[in-house]
């Protein structure tokens, strides 16, 4: 998972900004940050996983570039729900277990623009994920992960619908991360990933999206066998300018935007599967809208 990431590119309409016709000015990345929290950075033993997420995005807020809300009548509900396979396998590189995924998106976006009468809505399949490289260490008292991922955009999209599921262009993303666990038991962790993105141009239109950086973290204390509760948080800052003829707008104006709230993570023996409900509160954005998201997410070895 802006993305989630992946994965829904749940800030894919901001600013539609502008007030004017073009979807461009605004858009984000593809990955989707609210997906991950506690223990984020920690990756599965050797073996074969199904993960489905199901996210809903919420906003009638939309930030101008120095924070403060535009008088646009915002109504964004985006819902997702994503499959994500993930294979680690038994072979080794660097000391680390070597793993691949694959994540399938499904979008739902609805979009109102109240203050000037516009609506949009559509969906579908979004922009397949494929990570042909995930490595994880685990140690005493801490696990580390790194992985290398690529988005296809092999979901629809129509320059003139920002609501489409997909978003015409190409990202490559890097993700690092590490888990700690400072007591002996393992009852409290601590956990941070980071996700850098970068993007090719639009094939409709000759604009490259500026580079996103993602940090996601958690920290949870195991309560019980079969609870953990906890809390979760997000930053996201767009770092480079938009790039092309197409780009209309201010190039200086990055996005940018922040998230915490609280998280409980549960196993359920009897369906051999683990349950994390997460509800994330946004604040600080800048240059795009400013919600809520909360996701529900599946896991369970195949």
């Amino acid at each position: 998972m802006k993305r989630v990431g992946t994965l829904l590119a749940v800030g894919l309409c901001a600013a539609s900004l502008s007030l004017t016709s073009r979807a461009d000015a605004g858009e984000q990345g593809h990955y989707v940050h609210g997906v991950e929290g506690i223990k984020a950075a920690t990756l599965p033993p050797p073996g074969v996983y199904w993960r489905w997420y199901n996210a809903l995005y919420q906003s009638t807020a939309l930030q101008d570039n120095n924070g403060n809300e535009l008088p646009v009548g915002l109504d964004l509900d985006v819902f997702a729900s994503v499959h994500r396979f993930i294979w680690m396998t038994p072979y080794k590189i660097l000391g680390a277990d070597y793993g691949m995924d694959v994540i399938l998106p499904l979008v739902n976006t609805d979009l109102d623009l109240n203050g000037v009468g516009v609506e949009f809505d559509k969906f579908g399949v979004g922009d397949i994920t494929f990570e042909p490289l995930l490595l994880a260490w685990h140690g005493a008292n801490w696990d580390a992960s790194t992985a290398l991922g690529f988005y296809l955009p092999t979901g629809s999209y129509n320059r003139f619908n920002p609501a489409s599921p997909g978003k015409d262009f190409w990202t490559t993303m890097f993700t690092l991360g590490g888990t700690w666990y400072p007591d002996a038991q393992k009852a409290w962790s601590v956990s941070v990933l980071s996700r850098y993105e970068t993007h090719s141009k639009k094939d409709e239109t000759d604009v490259r999206l500026g580079d996103d950086f993602h940090l996601e973290w958690g920290i949870g204390r195991q309560v019980t066998d079969l609870v953990e509760l906890g809390v979760a948080g997000y930053g996201q800052w767009q770092l480079t300018d938009d790039k092309g003829t197409g780009v209309t707008w201010n190039r200086n104006d990055h996005d940018q935007v922040f998230g915490i709230g609280p998280e409980l993570v549960t196993a359920i023996p009897s369906l051999k599967m683990a349950l994390s409900l997460r509800g994330i509160l946004e604040f600080g954005a800048q240059d795009r809208p400013e919600g809520s998201i909360v996701t529900m997410t599946l896991t369970k070895p195949l």
